[in-house]
């Protein structure tokens, strides 16, 4: 199966429009990625936006790496598959996974129900905590995505 980032999927995939929710206190990445400060000043959560799962449909896999494990800025961390494509998930920024969310995998359709909630993917611990003033806030994630 050919995977392709999840923001070339999204521009193929779905003409119609949708409206996306797009909370203000989280950043954004071009590929529809989230990410948001958690209670830990040293761990962020990172998933797919509303608009993302929304164009992906039904959201049948998700591969999520371990904990452990490191990606630079930008570096694919998984995939997921939706009944219409298969997606790489990138990391916003670079860092270690301390946590991946072990109920996508006998649920992976949270993504679709939950976000920004129950559906977050990973829990990481940036090593370039200057990378987050490199993504989108809010509004330019909605003109991005022409909200």
């Amino acid at each position: 199966m050919n995977v392709l980032p999840l923001s070339s999927r999204l521009a193929a995939l779905n003409p119609e429009k949708f409206v996306a929710n797009i909370p203000a206190d989280l950043l954004y990445t071009p590929e529809h990625e989230y990410v948001r400060k958690t209670k830990d000043p040293a761990v962020v959560e990172i998933g797919i936006t509303d608009y993302a799962q929304g164009e992906l449909g039904d959201i049948v896999f998700v591969e999520l790496p371990k904990p452990g494990a490191r990606f630079d800025r930008m570096a694919v961390f998984g995939t997921v598959e939706a009944v219409k494509a298969v997606s790489e998930l990138f990391c916003p920024i670079a860092g270690e996974v301390v946590e991946a969310n072990s109920t996508l995998d006998g649920d992976p359709a949270t993504i679709n129900r939950d976000p920004y909630g129950a559906g977050w993917m990973i829990r990481l611990r940036p090593s370039n905590p200057a990378e987050l003033n490199e993504l989108l806030k809010a509004d330019a994630y909605e003109a991005k995505i022409g909200g």
